[in-house]
């Protein structure tokens, strides 16, 4: 079924890739972190179904399946357009909902900060993506394998060349200023 490996090994990959999709999950996704897992671990035994002998994974290779499951799941949310369900949805809906003006206004904005994040040389960009996921310093560094100090640099300089990127597009950062 799994090529070489010992039901003990599967459970030890799944129990190692579960830490890294929790590393990489943004909060907005716990729910479905499992399902994330499942495709990790699925990804991992295809491959060790295809190679041959028994084949040890490095944690940056687990990292990088872990990141490559978590983002195919966005892709297929955003694809199928779902949306997660609250406790109470009508009240959250009603309370949350924002009018058609700040619905334009935050597409627009988000398009303009993906432009800008993509003129960012790419130590930059991964490391302020992190960020601005919810992922503190140390945590994106953990992610990213690098010195702490490093990614705080890095992010400090990616957030001032976003803010001038978007100020030389002279986009305000509230629909109102």
């Amino acid at each position: 079924m799994a090529g070489s490996l010992s039901e003990a090994d599967v459970a030890e990959l799944g129990a190692r890739l579960e830490r890294a999709v929790v590393a990489v999950c943004p909060a907005w996704l716990a729910d479905r972190r499992d399902d994330v897992v499942q495709a990790a671990v699925v990804k991992v035994l295809e491959l060790q179904r295809r190679s041959e002998g028994d084949r040890r994974f490095s944690a940056s290779y687990l990292w990088r399946v872990a990141h490559s499951a978590l983002v195919d799941e966005i892709r297929r949310i955003r694809r199928r357009g779902e949306e997660p369900l609250e406790e109470n949805p009508v009240s959250t809906l009603a309370a949350t909902s924002p009018n058609p003006e700040s619905e334009a206004y935050g597409r627009e904005l988000g398009r303009q900060i993906e432009g800008c994040l993509a003129r960012l040389v790419r130590p930059r960009r991964r490391a302020v993506t992190l960020y601005l996921l919810g992922h503190s310093v140390p945590e994106a560094a953990r992610l990213l394998g690098e010195d702490r100090k490093r990614v705080e640099n890095l992010v400090y300089r990616a957030l001032a060349d976003l803010r001038r990127c978007l100020e030389q597009k002279e986009v305000s950062w509230s629909p109102n200023g």
